[in-house]
């Protein structure tokens, strides 16, 4: 496992890293979950991504119970969650990051995964009716709390990320270290464009989420919809109609031959497509079993193989 620096933080995070989107809570059970988060773990993995939302907490339970029963000493691993969207029904801890939720929402989440404080805390949407003052002085009052050690931000602007920077310079505040957007070959414009001047002048880190692009860059979509498929299920019908679009498989498609050359998987080779950007600190992968997360490891053995050749013909592929 390769270990990048987190932005300009002096945390390392592992290269690849696990998240739990769609499958905890929903895919897959507690048993199920302990394999997967063991063979990440085996496998150089530090780095665990959460959110409140996914399956409206059952993924943080999920989580910390497999915590738990794996029983690894807590300065091993990296966890994250993420605050916004709110699972009650009052109308002030939903889709704020008003003050009061992120302290009562934080405080569940901390219950939920069974830890005393997360290591990496994000916006997971900017909020644009409360004031980015107040957001930034509540992040900086939960690390002076010891509940988080580092926060950031998710699906922000590169506009937004630098307004809360400057509000907590101005402030001396604790600043944001990390976003993590979507990246894949198909989603590239703010990775390699609209946060193209925050790398080096914020020192702002990436971790990554989809580099699947939901399943689309495995090839399994080439044919239609698998009946054993995500997509199958009713609570993700919406990502249908992008899975199944003809010009985007066509696509998919031309990863194969160049798999194929490369002796591995288009799932690999579109993971370590990721990787190759020195600006992306780690990728998160997701997986239903054990044996999905030691293939997506396997990545790591790919990414060397990535020369100007292989980029060129990746970029031929994708237009």
């Amino acid at each position: 496992m390769e270990y990048r620096q987190l932005g300009r933080s002096g945390m390392k995070i592992s290269l690849l890293s696990f998240g739990s989107w769609i499958t905890f809570g929903s895919q897959i059970q507690e048993q199920e979950a302990v394999e997967c988060l063991a063979a990440a773990y085996e496998g150089g993995v530090n780095f665990f991504d959460n959110a409140e939302i996914y399956g409206r907490g059952e993924s943080e339970r999920l989580m910390g119970r497999a915590f738990r029963e794996l029983k690894w000493p807590r300065e091993s691993y990296i966890v994250s969650t993420k605050l916004f969207m709110g699972i009650t029904d009052h109308p002030h801890l939903q889709r704020t990051l008003n003050r009061k939720y992120l302290f009562q929402a934080l405080d569940a989440s901390l219950e939920r995964l069974q830890t005393d404080f997360v290591d990496l805390l994000f916006c997971h949407r900017a909020d644009p009716h409360t004031p980015i003052e107040e957001v930034v002085w509540t992040m900086h009052d939960l690390i002076t709390a010891g509940k988080v050690l580092y926060w950031g931000t998710s699906a922000w602007s590169a506009e937004q990320i630098r307004e809360a920077f400057a509000v907590a310079e101005r402030h001396h505040l604790h600043k944001p270290v990390m976003e993590q957007p979507q990246y894949n070959l198909f989603e590239r414009q703010q990775v390699e464009h609209e946060y193209l001047g925050l790398y080096e002048t914020l020192g702002l880190g990436l971790t990554t989420w989809s580099p699947l692009a939901a399943g689309l860059l495995t090839g399994k979509y080439l044919d239609g919809v698998p009946a054993d498929s995500r997509a199958e299920l009713p609570s993700f019908a919406w990502l249908r109609d992008g899975l199944v679009d003809p010009e985007r498989n066509r696509k998919a498609a031309g990863l194969k031959p160049i798999a194929d050359d490369l002796g591995c998987s288009m799932a690999q080779l579109a993971i370590a497509w990721c990787a190759s950007n020195p600006n992306v600190s780690s990728v998160i992968t997701g997986a239903s079993r054990a044996t999905q997360v030691t293939q997506n490891l396997r990545a790591l053995d790919v990414l060397g193989k990535l020369d100007e050749d292989v980029l060129s013909r990746i970029e031929q592929a994708f237009g």
